[in-house]
């Protein structure tokens, strides 16, 4: 067996050769690791694809650090260096910047999971902390949204995640709903007709689910039909607009009135004395 107790006996400048020489093996294989470690990760997501590269990348290089760090502890402990010590010292400074920056830290850790669950994701159209857009960017630490006039907006995470978040493109069909008036001496068969043919002939409307029509308020001025017709989400706004044009033409051409508020002022005359 080999007698490590001879190298205590070593000259001073021989014994930091070993300790510097240790310390250059303890870096370069830690070096290594980090690098097998970081692209083993990368890697794993690049082979999935309903894996987040974005979340990946980044665990991957905080496994990177993570691991030279502890080699920069152990290679200070071959100097002689309290590693007990620094880790408590490296501990409490944990801790205080962790207090000093809890509102960053929470937009990370709200970014973390933002990744990792993809309730969003770029191009969708979100409502999210009262705000709505088009998702732009996810980040660790914030979301940027383009409203409909192309104004940036920056949220951050923790904002994102505390609130209801509404994903208008998360599935591939919305329902279209829509309220048309007719005056009270309309044939309603003929109104109901009109409506029936005008969402048949556009084509961007789904015939399944079959589509709903019915009478469903006496107003105090019409007689109200609700709509609920389906379409692809990306149809969804430019057809609830035509809808509402096509369906006002067709109440023209076949002579049914859209009635509108009216108020009758009766003139009172006064008494006499």
């Amino acid at each position: 067996m080999i007698d490590l107790t001879k190298f205590t006996d070593l000259p001073w400048y021989a014994q930091y050769a070993i300790n510097a020489l240790s310390a250059l093996i303890i870096f370069f294989v830690a070096l290594w690791v980090a690098a097998f470690v970081r692209k083993t990760i990368i890697r794993t997501a690049e082979r999935y694809d309903h894996l987040d590269k974005t979340l990946f990348t980044f665990l991957g290089s905080f496994a990177r650090y993570g691991i030279m760090a502890m080699a920069g502890i152990f290679i200070l402990g071959q100097f002689g260096v309290e590693t007990t010590s620094l880790a408590a010292i490296i501990g409490a400074a944990g801790i205080a910047i962790g207090l000093a920056f809890q509102g960053t830290l929470s937009n990370f850790a709200a970014g973390i999971m933002l990744l990792a669950f993809r309730p969003i994701k770029i191009g969708d159209y979100v409502e999210v902390a009262g705000l709505a857009g088009t998702v732009r960017e996810i980040s660790i630490f914030t979301i940027e949204l383009s409203t409909v006039d192309n104004v940036q907006i920056i949220i951050p995470n923790s904002d994102v995640w505390a609130s209801a978040i509404t994903n208008y493109s998360a599935y591939p069909t919305r329902r279209v709903d829509l309220i048309f008036g007719v005056s009270y001496d309309t044939d309603l068969k003929k109104a109901e007709a009109a409506i029936r043919t005008t969402v048949l002939s556009d084509p961007r409307c789904h015939l399944e689910p079959e589509m709903w029509l019915r009478v469903t308020n006496l107003g105090d001025f019409s007689v109200d039909f609700t709509l609920r017709v389906w379409c692809s989400s990306d149809d969804f706004w430019n057809l609830k607009a035509d809808l509402m044009r096509a369906v006002k033409e067709a109440f023209d051409a076949q002579g049914i009135d859209i009635p509108f508020p009216t108020r009758t002022v009766l003139s009172v005359g006064s008494e006499p004395t």
